[in-house]
């Protein structure tokens, strides 16, 4: 047990956390899109073909999240999800032409991304800290735009400097390094070391937590407004993160090396504002009730769409002021869902509540690019594809206006009478 002169390891939870979650979701999720003109150059495939790998993905891992992730400790879903992304990355590194080998490495991709993405990190976080959560978090998310954007030199260097495969795998070992951070530094739970959130002292209100079942959480307007607003604000920022690279292909940028450096810039600008938007959003989300906070960064989110059409060659200022303001919109948006459902449902009910939404997240922000894709390719230019994402992000706003103001304010559930539920269950 812990001494009351122990210090509070919570903030040691945070720091490995960074590194953690920016290797498992920012480096990969970030720069995969980079790679997307250099598979259609060489490979041949369309841009519908590129872009279908991760939804096929998430209709064949859709089982994962309801089935198995909540039975997992944040621990071990890091140990088997970075297994999995690395391996995949290794695959794409030495993949040849046939689509069918592409579609299966984005299968365990996918599976890595449930398992060691934003769900592990999410729990970690709400099980450490209580009245402190919004800014943990938001530090947490700092490292996905770091890396992430740390990411975006690492694939153009080293990709010109030998080739695009090279640098896939040397992705899929820098995944790796999540082994050894995990093993030596991440603790599940304060209780596994004699602590408690935020440091605090024992409560003789604090019990065992029960999570609500699947069933109640179904039953609640809150649940589905949560889903749709954020499935749809996600799937918009999806669309724009992939597509990105090929808008400004068709926007002039035909020189591949000015293509690259086009992306890298806005790529590390969308990162490195995130960074922002997730602190001072974290900080706001702890002093002012969450659903106006989050309403008015799926709008945020939404008035940038159309500001990408506009970055043209010799026109850099409309980049940057693009990059910048979306990816404030888009760092807010990711964190502030798991800090919502918390808020929502309880913190004990936050894998489960989480392990519904990421995946029908993760439909929207795949499946979402796959449609602007075909538009383009119907349409010759994304003009009207663009459109449709805006409308898709504003109806994420507007679900979330319509959220209730205050959720389950009981994060210390009794245990019931009876005996409890099996781990897992």
């Amino acid at each position: 047990m812990a001494t009351t002169t122990q210090k509070f390891y919570g903030w040691w939870i945070v720091a490995a956390a960074v590194m953690t979650f920016g290797l498992s979701t920012g480096l990969p999720y970030y720069n995969t899109p980079f790679f997307y003109d250099y598979y259609a150059k060489s490979f041949g495939w369309s841009r519908p073909d590129i872009t279908l790998g991760f939804p096929l993905a998430v209709v064949f891992t859709l089982w994962v999240g309801p089935f198995l992730v909540h039975r997992f400790q944040p621990k071990q879903m890091l140990l088997i999800g970075s297994t999995f992304s690395a391996l995949a990355f290794l695959g794409f590194g030495m993949m040849g032409g046939s689509l069918n080998q592409y579609y299966g490495l984005w299968f365990l991709y996918t599976i890595g991304y449930i398992f060691s993405g934003p769900i592990p990190h999410q729990v970690l976080i709400s099980q450490w800290f209580k009245k402190n959560r919004g800014m943990a978090m938001g530090i947490t998310y700092v490292g996905v735009g770091i890396i992430g954007s740390l990411g975006s030199f690492l694939v153009k260097g080293v990709t010109e400097a030998s080739n695009f495969q090279t640098c896939l795998m040397v992705i899929a070992g820098l995944i790796v390094v999540i082994w050894p951070i995990t093993l030596l530094l991440i603790k599940n739970k304060p209780a596994e070391i004699g602590q408690h959130p935020d440091g605090a002292p024992f409560s003789a209100n604090e019990t065992k937590l029960q999570p609500r079942p699947f069933g109640e959480l179904f039953k609640t307007s809150a649940f589905w407004l949560l889903l749709i607003g954020s499935a749809c604000s996600i799937g918009s920022i999806g669309s724009i993160n992939q597509h990105m690279k090929f808008v400004f292909q068709d926007q002039g940028y035909t020189d591949q090396a000015a293509l690259n450096a086009a992306w890298r810039d806005a790529s590390a600008c969308i990162l490195w504002s995130s960074i922002a938007g997730r602190l001072l959003i974290g900080w706001m989300a702890d002093r002012y009730p969450k659903k106006y906070v989050m309403t008015a960064t799926y709008v945020l989110v939404a008035a940038t769409i159309p500001l990408m059409l506009m970055v043209k060659p010799g026109e850099d200022m409309n980049l940057y002021v693009f990059a910048i303001l979306f990816g404030f919109g888009m760092g807010a948006d990711y964190m502030l869902i798991p800090l919502m459902a918390a808020e929502q449902f309880g913190v004990n009910s936050l894998a489960r509540a989480m392990a519904i939404i990421l995946p029908t997240d993760t439909i929207g922000q795949t499946w979402f690019p796959w449609i602007v894709s075909k538009l383009r390719e119907s349409m010759g230019s994304y003009n009207q594809a663009l459109t449709a994402v805006f409308i898709m992000a504003f109806v994420g706003a507007v679900a979330i206006a319509l959220l209730p103001r205050h959720g389950s304010k009981d994060e210390t559930f009794h245990l019931p009478n009876t005996q409890s539920a099996p781990a897992g269950d």
